[in-house]
């Protein structure tokens, strides 16, 4: 650039006439101009290039250059010295500020550190299927959703009924204690029937569960406090007789109507004698199967047949006690 200035400079003076001391010092001005712009150029050329981007020089010196060469000629487009200067100086300084902002543009780093925040895992993988909701909105989404409106129909109609089965016709009871013994262990689990009471009556060997009288819950306040909570707990018996009949126990066995019952299902012999005694109407007697361990009806008396839940019909749990044996 230097050199074409000289030599376009040379020409321009030997053309127009002018003596080559009124053209030095234009000529002198302008090769220190060109060389403060392309120290400059290079500078910004270079640090742009290291940042992978197109040197502003580029774009830049071309027009200063063709500006410089028409200026040595000593007065092409009526311009002085000085004035050329001037635009010189401004060219620099809006060169300037356009390093300065490309350089900020560079320092400042979005993302300190270098950390990568895709809202992904740590295999690419960019996906969030919970799309950024917490448990609460995703849960405020589904409801709102038709997916959501058709599971809570679902939902809604299948606990319906179940608590209709388990309120009015079947429900499930777990065995606590050794009162029934053989019949039911510790842990069987069996399921109550509830329809059947309403339509037909109560019947002897007939295994029954049923909220206990009032003569249970006070023996149980005597012996656990007013209140207690073993005094609510449904129990379960065996109906031995119903209203009407005369029963009593006699020598280990139990006598109803003045006939020996056949009772497989227990486990001893009576050790206690009771009655005869007649059984109330709308009542029954109930005794364990396990006659020496339970705390029944020869001691609290008869169960009025309002407190009957239901029938026992089988015994589901565990595994290998499955079935109905001796519940009649």
């Amino acid at each position: 650039y230097i050199s074409m200035s000289v030599r376009s400079r040379s020409r321009s003076a030997s053309a127009s006439g002018t003596s080559s001391a009124h053209g030095a010092v234009p000529a002198m001005v302008m090769a220190m101009v060109m060389f403060a712009q392309l120290s400059s150029a290079f500078h910004v050329g270079n640090s742009h290039r290291i940042a992978g981007l197109r040197p502003l020089s580029q774009q830049l010196l071309p027009p200063m250059a063709e500006h410089t060469t028409t200026v040595s000629y000593g007065g092409g487009f009526g311009s002085h010295p000085r004035h050329h200067h001037h635009i010189t100086r401004q060219r620099q300084l809006t060169m300037q500020l356009s390093e300065q902002k490309d350089r900020k543009s560079l320092m400042e780093d979005p993302n300190p550190g270098g950390r990568n925040d895709f809202g992904g895992n740590d295999d690419g993988d960019n996906s969030d299927d919970s799309g950024g909701l917490n448990i609460i909105d995703q849960f405020r989404s589904w409801l709102g959703s038709e997916e959501g409106k058709r599971d809570i129909q679902t939902y809604t109609i299948s606990l319906t009924i179940a608590l209709l089965l388990r309120t009015i016709i079947i429900e499930p009871r777990y065995i606590p204690s050794l009162s029934m013994y053989p019949t039911f262990d510790i842990g069987d689990q069996l399921a109550v029937e509830k329809v059947s009471k309403r339509i037909r009556p109560m019947e002897r060997k007939e295994v029954v569960v049923f909220y206990p009288p009032s003569t249970f819950r006070e023996i149980m306040d005597v012996n656990y406090g007013a209140n207690s909570k073993k005094s609510k707990e449904a129990l379960i018996k065996r109906i031995v007789a119903v209203e009407g009949d005369t029963v009593k126990v006699t020598g280990g066995k139990l006598y109803v109507n003045d006939e020996k019952q056949d009772e497989p299902f227990t486990a001893e012999d009576a050790a206690y004698e009771f009655g005869p005694v007649l059984v109330p109407r709308g009542d029954v007697l109930v005794l364990g199967d396990n006659r020496n361990h339970s705390l029944d009806g020869h001691i609290w008396g008869f169960l009025p047949t309002e407190n009957v839940i239901g029938r026992a019909v089988f015994v589901y749990w565990p595994p290998w006690r499955i079935g109905t044996e001796n519940l009649y």
